[in-house]
């Protein structure tokens, strides 16, 4: 079966040049809450009549909802979805764990699917949201073919992939770049893009643009997506203009419809369309390296030519059009019937006046079947009409007109009539409460070296250390706490063997939690004993994702970083709630590393379990324009972890305090092991910051 091709429609104009090129389906934003609040988006007004306009056409319509939400909005959000529901939407994508868990109680008929936004890249996390009633799966921008393949074979939901179009730098849904540096949150809808902007990689800001990716463009690639059975082909671009989304649609579908590569001049309009010095399809490739990235100077034209060609053609509307199959008989003495029937299976039958005998001229068959193939500027065109006319008859004009017109408003009606679905009340939270007067230090640390025995002593309640600096242990020191893997933020299926293996021996050295920052850590480590405490990877937002996560058997989670402390405050503890009150806060997870990709490296090809390339370890940084340098650590797998420039500190604010949080996580990165315990003793001692610092978010929130 050919995957569905779907387009963005950031405006009303860009939803009909989708649908006229040839799109299976759109997705838009309505209201407040969706990932790109910055595109023009749609009305009340607009979005029903985007829905007829589509349904008419026999385009679905998905309905984006993937932000992060407060408990204040969680409300407004689901009264959002109600109304769409009840219009039609034939889906709703979700970034949110709390409004997932509404939505499935509230309006259990109406699909939901899982935004790219929820960082899913492995079989696990698939087939977790696909256990939980999830209709689609939208996955990983970085996953490559062999990892697609792997999902569409594993997973009983659907799984929907982007094709073309703009690649971010992190992760999807694990960048805080844009909102600790300008308060606007990737994950609330408003990123600034920061990624965009030039940064020096050890060294000035000269120029150079390392976070600046390349647009993928898999146009080549549809053959082997369609015989893996991938469900869906996203086109990004809610922010790009309707012409945009005309050149690229239409070319994806002729592509699809003809199952063939694009031709030279093809590629050319979708790199003429937009692009950033040509496109890249390295991550499909499984390789990652300096080919990848690129700009678009500010002074690139559009292509005046090929926009101007498109838009002159979607906007006479006739490009898609629904066939229809008229039955009309005319007979003496009886009213005249019209069925009309298209291919999807709707049949509509309307009657008209009695005939007339027919004075001067009679109607004939050939007569009629002319008057009914005229349904131009309707969404319906003609492809055969099946005429029975008794001799001697006659019918007006205006007649034959009315009958057509009300045949195709019927058939219009059977076409965008709305499933039914069920509506419930939302139940209530659980009355369960794990609040804390005196939250308790837990500790983090990205390497074995910053523990020291005075750090130990000082008791904290847990300590958070890296599943592959466990691995290199043969013996844990004794302390009153509880020893933690921090399982990688990112991996493969490939690599979950030796996470096992890691598990196992970390298991026997006397590890008992483990750190869990995706869905997909969840059947990673079950059966094995683990308690399972949430990350901030999570982005837990509002109460509804605590109570999400305590139904998944979590044993806490750690609250966002971007909350407020009011909004921390106000939150209802169901899971004893943890929070970063120290240590530089993690901005970007990134496939790519930074640090080697100016000189290339042995390792871009992806492997199983690949560490890091040994020169990923040291001091390396990132220095933006204003001289700010973010650190850059090693990740798991040879990708980056993108730190912020200053570390965060709260040892003088007792407000954190006072909100309820069971635990205060001190979060260990570039500190040496003398910092870290004068540190963990400041916070002890209320000590004032010394020298440069962040309060972060929690003062100032975000946009």
């Amino acid at each position: 079966m050919r995957p569905e091709l779907l387009s963005p429609a950031g405006s009303p104009e860009a939803l009909r040049a989708a649908v006229q090129n040839g799109a299976g389906a759109v997705y838009l934003g309505w209201g407040d809450f969706n990932a790109r609040r910055n595109a023009k988006n749609f009305s009340d007004e607009e979005f029903a009549q985007a829905l007829t306009y589509c349904h008419e056409r026999g385009v679905r319509v998905f309905l984006t909802l993937n932000t992060l939400l407060t408990d204040r909005e969680l409300p407004r959000a689901l009264e959002t979805a109600r109304i769409a529901c009840r219009l039609g939407v034939d889906a709703v994508l979700v970034q949110d764990w709390g409004l997932y868990q509404l939505l499935r109680q509230a309006l259990p008929d109406l699909p939901l699917h899982a935004s790219t936004q929820m960082s899913l890249f492995t079989t696990g996390g698939a087939n977790e949201m696909a256990a939980l009633g999830c209709e689609r799966v939208v996955i990983a921008r970085e996953c490559s073919r062999e990892d697609t393949a792997a999902i569409c074979r594993s997973c009983p939901a659907e799984v929907e992939a982007f094709v073309h179009g703009a690649l971010c730098m992190c992760y999807s849904g694990q960048c805080a770049m844009s909102a600790l540096i300008g308060g606007r949150s990737g994950n609330r809808g408003i990123c600034a893009q920061p990624c965009r902007l030039p940064y020096g990689v050890d060294g000035k800001c000269a120029g150079g643009h390392p976070l600046s990716l390349k647009d993928s463009c898999l146009a080549g690639e549809l053959d082997a997506m369609e015989s893996m059975r991938l469900d869906c082909l996203k086109l990004e671009g809610r922010m790009k203009r309707p012409e945009y989304v005309a050149v690229i649609t239409g070319i994806y579908a002729r592509l699809l419809e003809e199952h063939r590569r694009p031709t030279a001049q093809e590629q050319a309009a979708l790199e003429a369309a937009f692009s950033r010095e040509g496109f890249t399809d390295w991550y499909w490739k499984g390789r990652k390296g300096p080919g990848m990235f690129g700009t678009r100077p500010e002074s690139a034209a559009d292509p005046k030519e090929l926009f101007a060609a498109a838009k002159a053609a979607y906007e006479k509307e006739d490009l898609r059009t629904v066939p229809v199959r008229f039955t009309c008989r005319v007979s003496a003495g009886e009213a005249v019937s019209l069925t009309a029937a298209d291919d999807d299976g709707h049949t509509v039958t309307v009657t008209g006046p009695v005939p007339e005998i027919a004075r001067n001229r009679a109607i004939t068959a050939e007569d009629l079947a002319a008057r009914l193939q005229k349904t131009g500027g309707t969404a319906y065109r003609c492809v055969d009409a099946a005429v029975s006319v008794e001799d001697g008859l006659s019918l007006s004009a205006s007649a034959v007109n009315g009958l057509r017109r009300d045949a195709l408003a019927a058939l219009s009606a059977a076409r965008t009539a709305v499933p039914e679905r069920r509506e419930y009340p939302v139940e209530p939270l659980p009355e369960k409460d794990c609040s804390s007067d005196a939250p308790e230090f837990t500790v983090s640390v990205a390497r074995w070296e910053q523990l020291s025995r005075p750090l130990l002593d000082l008791s904290p309640a847990r300590i958070y250390v890296p599943l592959e600096e466990l691995a290199a242990r043969d013996a844990l020191p004794v302390f009153s706490g509880e020893w933690c893997a921090i399982l990688p933020r990112v991996w493969r299926d490939r690599d979950e063997p030796l996470l096992k293996t890691w598990l196992e021996q970390a298991q026997t050295l006397g590890v008992t939690g483990v750190l869990a920052g995706n869905l997909g850590h969840l059947s990673l480590v079950r059966g094995m004993g683990f308690s399972v405490y949430g990350d901030y990877g999570l982005n837990v937002f509002n109460s509804r994702s605590l109570a999400f996560l305590r139904d998944r058997g979590l044993a806490s989670a750690a609250v966002s970083f971007e909350l407020r402390f009011a909004q921390i405050r106000d939150l209802r503890k169901i899971l004893p709630a943890e929070a970063i009150v120290y240590g530089r806060l993690p901005l970007m997870i990134t496939e790519n590393c930074l640090v080697k990709n100016g000189t290339g490296c042995a390792l871009d090809r992806q492997g199983p379990a690949v560490p890091d390339c040994g020169a990923c370890r040291g001091a390396h940084f990132l220095q933006d324009r204003t001289g700010a340098r973010f650190p850059m650590l090693p990740a798991f797998g040879h990708r980056t972890e993108l730190q912020n420039c200053r570390p965060l500190y709260l040892g003088d604010r007792p407000e954190w305090k006072k909100l309820g949080l069971a635990y205060g996580r001190l979060r260990f990165t570039t500190e040496t092991a003398e910092e870290c315990v004068r540190v963990f003793q400041d916070y002890r001692n209320g000590t004032p910051a010394p020298g440069q610092f962040t309060r972060g978010l929690y003062e100032r929130g975000v946009e």
